[in-house]
């Protein structure tokens, strides 16, 4: 270490993230103190990495964190996560934002003050291009005034913002390519809570745990979709056919409307989610490229509902991977799928099959069987069930005659790698 440059060394230093293992690196020889003052580039203070930043006061912690964020120069990432520490004072926080302001690329931030800061005053019209804001809230958002010119990478988690301020925000980033928001507080002004996002430049959003009357997203440009654990009444998507990845889990939507934005969906994963399944295979026929369909856990609309593999092997030529899952457990399922498996197209790109069930039964063997019989150059099975802990005498025949039906099966398919996967 002591022929490395002093730059150098103070990349290396900067890998190790965590302020603890900083302030001790420094504090090893001269050499080290000055990569530390004058080439450190990352930092981070994260009360789940030192259990000191929860035993010191308050007062303490914000003279530990002075003290060491005081002693670089251009910082270009700083992370400052204080998840269990009582509120800071709020002029400290922004002599710290002050100070790494101009030379900071992206910045993560979940610190309680009193009172509140303002941080689009603050990091606006800098280089940001990536923030991560938690536990904070956001008004008067003036898009002329606080414009994040470079900002690529925006994520709200447990922010309390209107929706109007949302929107606004949106705009004052016109390079934003990545959104999540995650149970976020959106203040309304009227008993109708509706949220209407636009960006020409957003390529990806993730939505976790909100819950709205309307969420209306109006983005040229997207390329991924991802909503999980949400309630809302109506989703729309006006956008202009750029979408490739498509993915819902557990979400309560009455109803969704991509329009024709799905043209050029490569991958479409649905997961924990209730679906009339001709409205919406309507929707995905088009994305004729498609490569990999996920529906797991899915529950239809219609008790003779089915996905229809004769539909999916005309549809979709391009499938590699396909992955279904069901609850086998009504009698009537056995009749439904076989209606299911009707035709003769072949499923010929698919290599990667993954089935699940939530009973181990004889409709699950023929399931399996069937669909192993259109899928001519699979190369892996991935089998999923549930088998209950205390196993009636029933149950375990049926599991032991499901054993014995793979195992022959698979005789006539040595070229296969099958997994099981059981909870």
């Amino acid at each position: 270490m002591d022929y490395l440059p002093v730059e150098v060394v103070g990349n290396i230093l900067s890998h190790l993230g965590a302020a603890r293992d900083v302030i001790v690196a420094s504090a090893t020889c001269r050499k080290w103190r000055e990569a530390c003052q004058k080439h450190l580039h990352t930092l981070s203070f994260n009360s789940h990495d030192w259990p000191l930043y929860r035993d010191v006061s308050t007062s303490r912690l914000e003279i530990l964190i002075t003290q060491t964020l005081f002693q670089t120069t251009h910082l270009q990432g700083l992370s400052i996560l204080m998840d269990d520490v009582d509120e800071f004072s709020a002029s400290t926080v922004v002599a710290w934002l002050m100070y790494t302001r101009e030379s900071l690329q992206w910045l993560f931030y979940n610190v309680r003050t009193n009172p509140n800061i303002n941080i689009l005053d603050i990091c606006g019209r800098q280089k940001l291009e990536m923030l991560v804001l938690a536990h904070n809230s956001v008004s008067g958002v003036e898009p002329n005034y606080q414009r994040f010119l470079c900002l690529k990478s925006l994520s709200l988690s447990y922010v309390s913002i209107s929706a109007l301020d949302l929107n606004l925000l949106l705009t004052a980033c016109p390079k934003i390519e990545i959104l999540a928001l995650v149970n976020p507080e959106i203040a309304m002004s009227d008993a109708q809570v509706t949220v209407e996002l636009n960006s020409t430049t957003l390529k990806s959003i993730y939505i976790e745990a909100i819950s709205l009357d309307k969420f209306i997203l109006e983005a040229d440009s997207l390329e991924n979709l991802h909503l999980k654990d949400c309630a809302l009444e109506l989703f729309e998507l006006v956008g202009k056919g750029t979408l490739k990845y498509f993915k819902i889990d557990d979400v309560s939507i009455i109803h969704l409307d991509v329009g024709e934005s799905v043209d050029n969906l490569e991958t479409v994963d649905v997961s924990n989610f209730t679906i009339n399944w001709s409205k919406f295979y309507q929707m995905i026929s088009k994305s004729s490229t498609m490569t990999s369909l996920r529906l797991w856990d899915v529950v239809f609309d219609e008790e003779d509902e089915i996905v229809d593999v004769e539909t999916i092997a005309l549809c979709f030529p391009q499938l590699n991977y396909l992955a279904v899952s069901y609850d086998l457990r009504d009698d009537l399922r056995e009749g439904i799928l076989h209606y299911g498996l009707q035709g003769l197209s072949l499923l010929e790109n698919v290599n990667v099959l993954e089935l699940g069930s939530t009973v181990i039964n004889d409709v699950f063997t023929q399931w399996v069987t069937g669909l192993l019989q259109r899928c001519p150059n699979l190369t892996k099975l991935v089998i999923h069930g549930v088998i209950s802990e205390t196993k009636t005498p029933e149950e375990c025949q049926m599991l032991a005659n499901f054993t014995s039906s793979i195992v022959q099966l698979m005789r006539r398919y040595v070229h296969v790698d099958v997994q099981f996967e059981f909870e």
